[in-house]
């Protein structure tokens, strides 16, 4: 994962994403955190191309909701969430905390070694289970959704002018699919193709509580947010301002 450079800016404030902080943490047991099985239909899914599929309106706002507040705990540390610093000297505008995993340029590792030293705290059981149910929703009953099994998760929050230069995943070792869920406001997903990151590509707009799954022949496609609209979030999420993304992926290692 690599991105473009932006400002830095102190130390995160997890309750900066506007509304209260939230109970923090994350919740203990499936039980509260239900699969996304019921309620309301998404619209339907949208193939943007081989093995990406995009789902708007996935999540609720009441899980929306859920997710934020797991997210500001997560946000507190063990290792807190930060502007990450490129082998260059650059500092990406995103603010990043890892589950699982650390994801540092361009690794992964146990322990945040360009942080804190700290593990991160663990990806949590239901966490997973959303994985799989957003792989189901996305490409079917043989999409391999049974099989998803995520160890790591990336969380970027977007202020108004934070943005993610185009990029390609590719520190994993395993062929499964990304999931990426977002909350708050809108954004332009460009998802483009595997060789280059210039065209073609297509633009998407991404909005609070929408999936996108990308696999496949897209697996290595290159992506990026040029642009997140400002104010645009939806009421009850937890957000009033910036874009909370979440991307799980199986990273292959293990130790």
């Amino acid at each position: 994962m690599s991105a473009a450079a932006g400002p830095g800016g102190g130390a995160p404030r997890p309750g900066g994403w506007g509304g209260t902080d939230g109970s923090g943490g994350a919740p203990d047991g499936e039980g509260l955190f239900p699969l996304p099985v019921s309620g309301p239909v998404p619209r339907v899914p949208v193939e943007i191309a081989p093995g990406a599929v995009h789902v708007p309106g996935w999540l609720t706002v009441e899980r929306q909701r859920r997710l934020v507040d797991a997210c500001r705990g997560w946000a507190r540390g063990p290792v807190p969430m930060r502007h990450t610093v490129l082998p260059g000297g650059g500092v990406m505008s995103v603010r990043t905390v890892c589950l699982g995993w650390h994801w540092q340029p361009y690794r992964y590792s146990r322990t945040a070694d360009d942080v804190n030293g700290a593990r991160p705290a663990p990806l949590p059981g239901w966490l997973a289970g959303w994985g799989r149910a957003a792989v189901l929703a996305a490409h079917g009953p043989d999409g391999g959704g049974s099989a998803y099994a995520p160890d790591t998760a990336l969380i970027n929050f977007y202020d108004d002018g934070a943005r993610m230069g185009m990029h390609q995943d590719r520190e994993e070792r395993s062929a499964a699919p990304v999931v990426s869920l977002s909350v708050g406001d809108r954004c332009v997903f460009r998802f483009g193709n595997t060789r280059t990151r210039g065209r073609p590509y297509l633009d998407v707009e991404l909005a609070s509580g929408d999936l996108f799954v990308f696999g496949g022949p897209s697996r290595a496609a290159y992506h990026g947010v040029p642009k997140v609209y400002p104010g645009t979030a939806v009421p009850g999420t937890g957000i009033r301002s910036g874009r909370l993304n979440l991307t799980l992926r199986e990273t292959g290692l293990s130790g």
